[in-house]
């Protein structure tokens, strides 16, 4: 088993303690958080082990690159630490174990990948991904495994991981962009982590979007909305993808509203807190990013996951602001329409 690049120094040494003292569910100063860490580095019991929600924020608040988030992770599951109830982590490990079947496009040396996620495969119509597809592929045999780290199963990921590698590489690509922020963070953040070669480009669709909107720069049409943007937790892992988030809007004409739930200080969409920590918890974040959202004046809620979308998009729609995939979004940009695929 693949073990974890991380350095206890590294965190004796930290002079801010970010990734704790940073937290939004736990109260920590510099020098109990460091200690903490070091416990927690030397497999001993800690605090944070039972008590960290697994909203990922702390991959980012670490100024060191040290992945705490993955070291609490590891030590949760050697000490048999639940983060959800044996039922529910039993069926979500079932949820993405291989089955031998999946669906393969015309594989070219750039390929897109869908995960086995549908709704993001059906967003790959229409001229933005017209130069890549049909190069695409579907099913568990190609999907990261990256969620059980919610579940403190890391070794679900571990055994898994290679093996969705070498189905890539069999393909003979050459780059690979991935649709969804947790499968991007496999190959770009979680293998390396572990030691993981991965033999070929990964590319986060938030980049590809970008390039082929300067391509298609005589067909966007300035949108002139107001957006509030949902950051899922996937994108802490892979936080330099964020910045693409203001660029693509700048460059499709639309205002990102102020609000103070965004960018580091961003709030988880929930679901996952229901699933693992019951109702009180999902709806306390829910609740007080629904407000964040309604209070910015924006009036388009824009989505990265499709389990943020899932959670949310109903509850932004009550309050009049229009729920947008960012590939929908775009799409509106040159002209096309989403829902009729026109």
């Amino acid at each position: 088993m693949p073990n974890l690049k991380t350095n206890a120094d590294l965190c004796r040494t930290c002079p801010s303690g970010a990734c704790l003292v940073r937290c939004q569910y736990l109260d920590y100063e510099p020098a109990p958080a460091r200690e903490e860490m070091l416990k927690i580095h030397a497999g001993q019991d800690s605090p944070v082990l039972e008590a960290c929600v697994t909203c990922y924020a702390c991959e980012e608040y670490c100024p060191r690159g040290n992945h705490p988030f993955y070291l609490i992770s590891d030590r949760r599951e050697a000490k048999g630490i639940l983060t959800a109830p044996r039922a529910i982590t039993r069926q979500w490990v079932h949820i993405g174990e291989p089955r031998g079947k999946f669906e393969h496009g015309t594989i070219g040396k750039r390929l897109l990948s869908c995960g086995f996620m549908p709704q993001l495969k059906a967003l790959t119509g229409g001229e933005l991904f017209a130069d890549i597809m049909p190069s695409f592929v579907f099913g568990q045999e190609y999907f990261c495994n990256v969620v059980y780290i919610h579940f403190a199963k890391p070794s679900i990921i571990l055994a898994r991981l290679p093996e969705v590698i070498a189905n890539y590489a069999r393909l003979g690509v050459e780059e690979i962009v991935f649709l969804h922020d947790e499968c991007y963070a496999a190959f770009a953040s979680l293998a390396p982590a572990y030691g993981l070669e991965v033999p070929f480009r990964s590319v986060h669709y938030f980049e590809y979007l970008y390039g082929r909107l300067l391509e298609l720069k005589d067909r966007i049409r300035p949108l002139g909305l107001k957006a509030a943007y949902q950051r899922p937790c996937s994108s802490r892992f892979i936080p330099s993808t964020h910045a693409y988030v203001a660029r693509i809007m700048d460059l499709i004409g639309v205002e990102l509203v102020p609000r103070t739930y965004q960018d580091e200080a961003a709030l988880c969409c929930g679901s996952i807190f229901r699933a693992m920590y019951g109702y009180d918890l999902a709806a306390d974040v829910q609740q007080r990013n629904l407000a964040d959202i309604q209070a910015s004046g924006a009036q388009i809620c824009v989505f990265n996951c499709h389990g943020c979308q899932g959670a949310l998009a109903d509850k932004v729609a009550r309050h009049d602001i229009r729920p947008l995939h960012m590939i929908e979004l775009c799409r509106l940009a040159i002209g096309e329409d989403p829902a009729t695929g026109a």
